[in-house]
């Protein structure tokens, strides 16, 4: 049966706008509610934690999925890393260079490797850094 770890807790906020987990918890995508990064973000961090979930003894089927937008079309570059992290460990990093304006929602599977590393699953969190290029 899958499982589905959504944020849960805040960790470090940042200095993001409206940056609680609560703004980005939703089965259903809610476009009007939403955290921003800082305006020309320099590696402005928010971190949050993920519920509990059961582990499920399986190397596959582990998706990190994401939505995002910038804000300003033409605006500056700005990269947006995103991380699932287990405690200090980084279970896996993606780059998304020059976002768009206009939502954007990503789904990565994890490789086998990857969802290996994973010894807790009660310590999942996901840390979104935005960068200003």
């Amino acid at each position: 049966m899958p499982q589905f770890a959504r944020p849960d807790a805040d960790v470090a906020l940042g200095g993001w706008t409206n940056p609680s987990f609560s703004v980005i918890d939703e089965a259903v995508a809610d476009d009007l509610d939403k955290t921003q990064s800082p305006s020309a973000p320099a590696a402005a961090a928010l971190e949050v934690g993920l519920t509990n979930v059961t582990d499920p003894v399986s190397s596959t089927g582990h998706i990190l999925r994401t939505r995002y937008q910038k804000d300003v079309a033409a605006g500056a570059q700005i990269d947006l890393i995103v991380r699932l992290v287990q405690g200090v460990t980084i279970i896996t990093s993606n780059t998304y260079a020059n976002i768009a304006n206009g939502w954007v929602t990503t789904a990565y599977t994890l490789l086998a490797a990857e969802a290996d590393a994973i010894t807790d699953y009660n310590d999942l969190r996901v840390r979104i850094t935005a960068n200003q290029v």
